[in-house]
């Protein structure tokens, strides 16, 4: 008799016991992977609350490894994404946290490494519904849910900088629909996030990374 397990049940959908442990994580994996770049050779999963205590059952943890393969929530490959990771060379591991209470309890930390040695720490919430929002990139308190056109930039804070992206962002007739800055401390790293009304092209990337000051920048479009 063959074992039917959860993903037989929800479906490529993955609609099922809770779209919150399977869609939301996969978004939330695939916006880490998307932020961090390069080529992914190791990720840790922590999770926290329920993600903790169910991530097996509900097929987080499947969920999870195929956002960082890129896969989106319809994608067939998920209930193999395990494979498909060790297949690509991505060494994965989970590790549960249900000591700190203080934390929504559908929140993972995306710990990943990348082949340069880059290591990235994004933390994630699945808000229900199959949508999710980033809390923290790097130590650092954002919000950021990939439902918009997102420009993402990581920058030295220093004056000139964000006027120099708005300015970029005016040339190429993009309108801004919310605009959000953060940084580590004054005068280190920043983060500008900008969420469009309509797609933004590949020139305006070009553009805003001839400020020295900019450390990266990148689409993001899920």
């Amino acid at each position: 008799m063959k074992e039917i397990s959860v993903f037989d049940v929800i479906g490529p959908n993955m609609i099922g016991p809770s779209s919150s442990h399977t869609a939301g994580a996969l978004r939330i994996a695939l916006l880490a992977g998307k932020i961090a770049q390069g080529k992914i050779v190791k990720v840790r999963f922590i999770l926290f609350g329920s993600f903790a205590k169910t991530y097996k059952g509900h097929g987080t943890d499947r969920a999870l490894v195929a956002g960082i393969l890129g896969y989106n929530t319809e994608d067939y490959r998920i209930r193999d994404s395990f494979q498909h990771a060790k297949e690509a060379g991505i060494d994965f591991s989970f590790e549960t946290n249900e000591t700190n209470t203080d934390v929504h309890p559908n929140t993972v930390e995306v710990v990943i490494t990348t082949e340069d040695g880059t290591v990235t720490r994004v933390m994630g919430v699945s808000i229900g519904g199959g949508n999710a929002q980033l809390a923290q990139i790097n130590g650092v308190d954002i919000s950021l849910s990939g439902n918009y056109h997102t420009l993402f930039i990581k920058q030295i804070d220093t004056p000139g900088v964000v006027a120099h992206i708005t300015k970029c962002l005016a040339e190429c007739t993009i309108n801004i629909a919310f605009m959000r800055l953060y940084r580590e401390n004054k005068g280190e790293n920043a983060y500008t996030i900008i969420e469009a009304d309509e797609g933004i092209p590949q020139e305006v990337i070009a553009k805003v990374r001839e400020n020295p000051n900019i450390i990266s920048a990148m689409i993001i479009e899920l």
